[in-house]
């Protein structure tokens, strides 16, 4: 089993770094906007699979470690793929503009390679998966920041989307994994330790994203004093608390 893991992993992998390579659109902007696109598609997939997995198969809920079809497996496996492809290609960019994404595909992928590399845990992989339905639509998010000129009400539709699915799909889980292990003393200390280190490093950058979200699309959107004429000409928004400046021109996104 752990070496159809790995091969199914060393495909993914494969697959998504030459999806990568034949992406090349002609300008940046419209290749942020073909990344995000992408980027949603993909966690529509890893997010969705799951959930209909747990569906179906509730055993994995119940029996964490070992309770899981085979099939189980292969999805964390093209899982791990996915991340290391996208971790690879976030090395294209400077390391101030992609040190948190890098950080949270590193954490994710050394939790969930102990499921490939043991045959085991892969119910609570699963579980941490359910993460990437958020993940969809922040995704969503950043490309309408991208794509629309002003304001509007699909923007605002994609935040507080973001910011509920940030509540439900990513408190719940590593609240309930926190619990199960609390509860149960099945998992040696080492894999303890290293989940409980990927927890606390997903949920820090989850809940500080979330109020960069509710500062920038909420609290930031509400009536405010007079702005400077340099703002005023220059509507500004944020994405992940960083800023998003329009003009009828261009268009600069530090992502």
């Amino acid at each position: 089993m752990a070496l159809s893991g790995h091969l199914v992993t060393g495909a993914s992998f494969a697959a998504f770094q030459g999806m990568h390579w034949v992406q090349q659109p002609p300008t940046p902007r419209s290749a942020a906007q073909d990344r995000w696109k992408w980027n949603i598609c993909v966690s529509l997939v890893t997010g969705a699979g799951p959930l209909l997995g747990l569906s179906l198969y509730p055993q994995m809920a119940a029996d964490p470690i070992r309770g899981h079809p085979p099939w189980a497996l292969v999805l964390v496996a093209v899982s791990v793929g996915y991340f290391l492809a996208d971790g690879t290609d976030m090395l294209n960019q400077t390391l101030g503009e992609a040190w948190s994404l890098l950080c949270h595909h590193l954490v994710v992928m050394s939790c969930l390679s102990t499921a490939i590399l043991s045959g085991c845990y892969v119910g609570f992989s699963l579980v941490s998966l359910l993460l990437e339905l958020n993940s969809a639509c922040l995704h969503l998010r950043k490309l309408l920041l991208l794509s629309l000129q002003a304001p509007s009400l699909a923007v605002s539709v994609a935040s507080w989307s973001t910011l509920a699915t940030r509540a439900l799909f990513h408190l719940v889980p590593l609240g309930w994994i926190s619990l199960w292990l609390i509860q149960h003393y099945q998992v040696p200390p080492p894999l303890v330790v290293l989940g409980g280190t990927g927890m606390v490093t997903v949920g820090t950058i989850s809940i500080i994203l979330g109020v960069h979200i509710l500062v920038s699309d909420v609290l930031w959107s509400w009536p405010r004093s007079p702005v400077s004429a340099q703002e005023t000409r220059y509507p500004r928004t944020y994405c992940d608390g960083e800023p998003v400046i329009r003009d009828d021109s261009t268009l600069s996104l530090k992502d």
